[in-house]
């Protein structure tokens, strides 16, 4: 028995099931330190007011309603006008229930996206996906059905005080050369938690319209909800835009719910993938936010609950990894935004991936940056120094995996 080329592409092993993979084992092994997987913290407070909610929809009858029937292929059209009139008056945007479908979390949007508008055309000819600032989302780099899919450019850095560091966009080596479909860039990014400049997004924005491009902009953590972001941002969206959400960082990953806010012929596209592929979106996290919007509570926990939490904690981290860590040992990415700290070891004497090899077997999952830069044309050394470290465990358990780290890169420096 033998797959099809698709059956050959998506049974390969790759960074991003190596990654789930590791959670579930890492959930499953007791005093395992789960420091490499994105699931978002559990803040007792929205954990409550989830439980609260979703009683009083069982009361109400509507959570029944949703469990009970399929929504559109859009997805759930009381959460498509609520979010519509949400986005029109908190920020201005010309936006109609037209302009947003749901899709079964936001892995599923850009398998769309990315597949819609990079490969293999009709014409023979071939588009591909640009990244402008590598590194980038580990779970974009297997999502398309064609090879060599992705071309990234790699950052300027800037050197920041307090062994602090930033990327910025290399526009002097950005070139939107005519194979490319889609600009895609994550604003705040996993897994540096960098967040682009408004500058830099405007510039991105413009460069993609003067080549008749979409410009893709996973805001999965960013404003306005579920808001961890920890810099001045202005959100930003146009025709020309495809800004895609999601409900998971907001505490609620199991909905799987993913939101695509773009032009209708976009949206129209989407909701015919959608039908093919899963006939509808799930109900459940579209009611949940259609009722936070209802109340009012959407954007409020996102600005007093949510924010706040990750801002002390990822403070909180900060100060236990210069504990074991000096600056000498360890770099670190600017904190703005996202559920990440992104770690450089500049002068490591082993690769990241050995380290993490070495972390696996203490019981500290991490995740090695060589999987972040889908697309670089030339190897560069750096992709083989940083760790991406998730700081959302309570910190007793993120300081017990600390020591272990600075244990292992004190051991591989005495080793050289």
């Amino acid at each position: 028995m033998s797959f099809s080329a698709f059956g050959d592409k998506f049974t390969r092993h790759t960074g991003i099931t190596r990654l789930m993979e590791d959670m579930g084992e890492g959930l499953r092994t007791p005093g395992a330190v789960m420091l490499g997987g994105g699931n978002p913290a559990q803040i007792p407070e929205m954990n409550a007011y989830f439980q609260q909610l979703l009683q009083e929809m069982q009361q109400d009858g509507s959570l029944t309603e949703a469990l009970c029937n399929y929504d559109g292929p859009r997805g759930k059209s009381t959460l498509l006008v609520s979010l519509a009139r949400l986005l029109r008056d908190e920020l201005g945007w010309e936006v109609s229930p037209q302009n947003i479908a749901l899709t079964n979390g936001s892995q599923s949007a850009f398998f769309y996206l990315f597949n819609l508008y990079a490969g293999r055309r009709a014409d023979g000819s071939r588009k591909r996906v640009l990244f402008p600032l590598a590194p980038e989302y580990l779970g974009y780099a297997d999502a398309g059905l064609d090879e060599e899919l992705f071309v990234s450019v790699r950052p300027d850095i800037e050197m920041l005080p307090h062994g602090q560091f930033k990327y910025h966009v290399d526009f002097e080596h950005l070139h939107i050369t005519d194979d490319i479909g889609l600009v895609c860039v994550s604003r705040p990014t996993n897994p540096t938690g960098n967040v682009i400049t408004d500058e830099e997004l405007m510039k991105l924005d413009v460069l993609a319209q003067q080549h008749d491009v979409p410009l893709l902009i996973d805001n999965a953590y960013g404003v306005p909800f579920p808001g961890i972001i920890f810099s001045e941002a202005r959100p930003l969206w146009n025709p020309n835009i495809i800004l895609c959400m999601s409900l998971s960082k907001l505490g609620l990953p199991g909905t799987r719910c993913g939101i695509v806010i773009a032009d209708e012929k976009i949206i129209n596209a989407i909701s015919n993938m959608n039908g093919i592929i899963s006939l509808a979106p799930g109900s459940i996290g579209p009611a949940i936010a259609h009722q936070m919007i209802q109340r009012g509570d959407l954007l409020r926990l996102s600005e007093t609950v949510i924010r706040p939490f990750y801002q002390q904690r990822v403070n909180e981290t900060i100060a236990l990894i210069r504990r074991y860590l000096p600056e000498d040992r360890c770099l670190i990415h600017k904190p703005e935004g996202a559920i990440f700290l992104w770690l450089w070891f500049k002068d490591l004497p082993i690769t990241t991936e050995v380290l993490y090899q070495r972390l696996k077997k203490r019981g500290v999952l991490m995740v090695p940056g060589h999987f972040f830069f889908p697309g670089l044309e030339h190897e560069w050394p750096h992709t083989h120094q940083c760790m991406r470290m998730n700081y959302v465990p309570d910190s007793d358990i993120i300081e017990k995996g600390i020591a272990i780290l600075a244990g292992e890169i004190a051991k591989a420096h005495r080793e050289g």
